[in-house]
């Protein structure tokens, strides 16, 4: 029996712990606006990864109204810091009293404007770099996130799947951009990179 992709995400879902208040609030408020957020199961993938490599500092490229931020602050230490980007002052406020609201403000720097153009700004290095903008601005991600990555740091991208567009005869901009990423995350000396297909694909590129 093949495995029904949708059924095993459904699966992952319901026996997916609890997750803390201000998460299932932000949740919510998903399901209410259909707003696009990387849910639980990459939620806690990136919970794990701060963990595993010890990140102290994450920039996020495209945060929305910080789901994953808050995910990725849950995990850091003290001292940690997520510097979050969006084009959109309203995600910005929201993201600040969801934080407020779980104790957690201290760890978050909020930048409104371009997500590559603040990157590149960026006069630190980073441990982790989150990339979920619009996915016909992945190449031009790319290329701005590796320099400002620490050796041994971490790019995270999602949306490799394109919820099975990347498979379509004609691709629109996003999904030919998604395709070129993929390509270039695989080819890039500088990167050993994995894509794997949990929810909408998530790729993993640590810099060598």
């Amino acid at each position: 029996m093949a495995l029904n992709f949708k059924q095993v995400h459904k699966h992952l879902q319901k026996v997916t712990p609890p997750r803390p208040a201000v998460l299932q609030e932000m949740e919510r408020l998903a399901l209410k606006e259909d707003f696009p957020i990387i849910g639980p199961l990459v939620g806690r993938f990136l919970y794990q990864l701060v963990k595993l490599t010890k990140a102290k500092r994450v920039f996020e490229l495209g945060s929305g109204y910080g789901y994953s931020a808050m995910w990725f602050a849950l995990a850091l230490p003290k001292e940690g810091k997520v510097c979050c980007t969006d084009e959109e002052v309203h995600n910005r406020d929201r993201a600040l009293r969801f934080f407020k609201k779980a104790g957690l403000s201290p760890k978050l720097n909020f930048l409104v404007g371009d997500g590559v153009g603040l990157l590149k700004k960026q006069k630190e290095k980073f441990d982790i770099i989150l990339n979920d903008i619009d996915k016909k601005d992945y190449p031009s991600a790319l290329r701005a996130a590796i320099p400002k990555l620490n050796k041994g740091g971490v790019l995270v991208t999602d949306n490799l799947l394109r919820d099975g567009k990347i498979f379509d005869r004609r691709k629109d901009p996003g999904t030919k951009g998604v395709l070129s990423y993929t390509r270039m995350i695989y080819s890039d000396q500088r990167l050993f990179s994995t894509v794997m297909p949990v929810r909408d694909g998530i790729s993993i590129s640590i810099k060598l």
